[in-house]
């Protein structure tokens, strides 16, 4: 498909952990015929991706024409009976993006902030160097990967990055993230260059949600995490996302497997503020984001507007990526996750009323692929009953 394939040569769809890779898109090989209800087609999807080499575990939700699933296959851990189940919190990696997003979409509804403010009014010191030759970096910039900051700082984390595969990268990254705090990212922010004028070119930047966190902070004078999980909680009801765990909730976080190492990985260090990589949630949670997705309302129609149109295909919004021109799809919105230890999807298909979140408890160069795959099986065949295919048939 021409959008996914030219959103992979810019890495528009991956995080800061992952590298240029062409996704496999399955395609349909023949007409087919429903035959089963869907819950059990997506328990055959699932365990088909676990299937594929180093997949360990997966958890998939699916929300369908207001119907919801949720399934689950494999165990987390190699050779240990030990299958994810309804309380199993996942690292969600860069799905944390879309979260912010919306806190920021609502901030911009309560006239809290605008979309072109300069970001350094919400600073609480001079930062002369976050503008090309006059032009400075606006709220929008940082939404949409266009601010021209790096991706992480400390931007020696940049070049941990560059070679995620190898089995070092869990440890270093732990190394330069122990007791690194937002004082620390301000005073890092101060040997940023900017070196183009914001709001043209597409570079994914982690630092620019972390930012985007500290202005919400600073406009409503509270704690990141406070924000977040109240907004989702009354919106949402989500009740159980969240950044830090305490002990007992950290015994519920999914083991996971980084690259090729068959030893469980560390969990992904904690960054100043974790809204760009830090959010944990269990599967039932991610159900009920997807429910309030395509529930529609002003703050998730603000959250997804187009802020910048790279071409007629693809769009950024508040950190949604926004693909059009796909026959089968439809105009969608979806986010791409990824920690040292899981990946994970979440695609938002308003054509068929459906939401999909895929996660898998292992991070390695194919798992992206392997996923994407098993999402597009999901879609073809659901097409397939909407098209009439199954008419007669669980639907």
């Amino acid at each position: 498909m021409q959008a996914t394939s030219m959103m992979v040569r810019n890495r528009r769809w991956f995080n800061h952990f992952l590298w240029p890779a062409a996704l496999l898109v399955a395609g349909c090989t023949g007409e087919y015929v429903p035959a089963k209800d869907l819950e059990a087609e997506i328990d055959e999807v699932a365990a088909t991706l676990i299937k594929q080499p180093l997949l360990h575990s997966t958890s998939i939700g699916v929300v369908y024409r207001g119907k919801e699933f949720i399934r689950h296959r494999g165990d987390m851990e190699a050779g240990k009976p030990s299958p994810p189940t309804d309380v199993t919190l996942y690292e969600i990696g860069s799905l944390s993006k879309t979260l912010a997003g919306t806190l920021m979409a609502n901030a911009v509804l309560e006239r809290k902030l605008g979309l072109d403010d300069d970001i350094r009014i919400y600073l609480h010191e001079a930062y002369p160097n976050l503008q090309y030759q006059g032009d400075p970096i606006r709220i929008r910039h940082l939404l949409s990967h266009t601010s021209g900051l790096p991706n992480m700082l400390p931007e020696r984390a940049n070049t941990v990055l560059a070679d995620f595969t190898d089995q070092r990268t869990p440890r270093e990254l732990n190394a330069i993230y122990t007791r690194y705090g937002k004082a620390d990212f301000f005073r890092d922010l101060h040997a940023v260059e900017i070196r183009r004028a914001p709001g043209k070119d597409y570079a994914y930047a982690s630092s620019g949600t972390e930012l985007a966190a500290h202005i919400l902070e600073t406009v409503y004078k509270s704690d990141y995490e406070s924000l977040l999980r109240g907004f989702f909680r009354d919106a949402a009801a989500m009740t159980g996302i969240r950044i830090r765990l305490s002990d007992a909730e950290a015994a519920r976080l999914a083991v996971g497997y980084h690259s090729d190492n068959a030893v469980p990985t560390t969990p992904m260090p904690q960054l100043p503020w974790g809204a760009s990589g830090n959010v944990k949630a269990t599967a039932p949670e991610m159900v009920k984001y997807l429910k309030f997705q395509l529930a529609g309302g002003p703050v998730v129609t603000e959250s997804r507007r187009t802020l910048v149109e790279f071409d007629p295909e693809f769009s950024i919004g508040y950190f949604w990526n926004i693909v059009d021109g796909d026959r089968l799809k439809g105009i969608y919105y979806a986010h791409h996750g990824g920690v040292p230890r899981s990946q994970c999807y979440i695609y938002i298909m308003p054509k068929y009323d459906l939401g999909i979140f895929v996660i898998t408890n292992q991070s390695g160069d194919q798992t992206a692929r392997a996923m994407e795959a098993a999402i597009s099986t999901l879609v073809e065949r659901i097409a397939a009953r909407e098209n009439g295919a199954g008419q007669g048939l669980s639907r």
